[in-house]
């Protein structure tokens, strides 16, 4: 069974950075990997996502501040979050795109203090 494990979340104050790490155990080719991020009340976003051939897509509010990369070997994605705002206060979710259906992480905290 596919589980996606993420870490790297926590507290930090505005201006600080995180690394957000996502490991996948289990045996599985993904299309693409991302990261989507979610407040209560609201719907899940995209944050970013990078395919298996290392293309990236990101959304507006985060372009120039975060980075996603993979390890293609160990079915990893990592997203460096640079120059954090209170705005990017969020769960965090990792997301895996397989052959036939997507899987999701548990979800991983950020919170950014002003």
């Amino acid at each position: 069974q596919v589980q996606l494990v993420e870490s790297g979340g926590g507290s930090v104050q505005a201006g600080g950075s995180l690394r957000l790490s996502c490991a996948t155990s289990g045996t599985i080719f993904s299309i693409a990997m991302g990261w989507y991020r979610q407040s209560p009340g609201k719907q899940r976003e995209l944050v970013a996502t990078i395919t298996s051939g290392g293309s990236t897509n990101y959304a507006d509010s985060v372009k120039g501040r975060f980075t996603i990369s993979r390890d293609n070997a160990k079915n990893t994605v990592y997203l460096q979050m640079n120059s954090l705002k209170p705005e990017d206060t969020d769960v965090y979710y990792c997301n895996l795109q397989g052959l036939y259906r997507f899987y999701w992480g548990q979800g991983t905290q950020v919170t950014v203090s002003s």
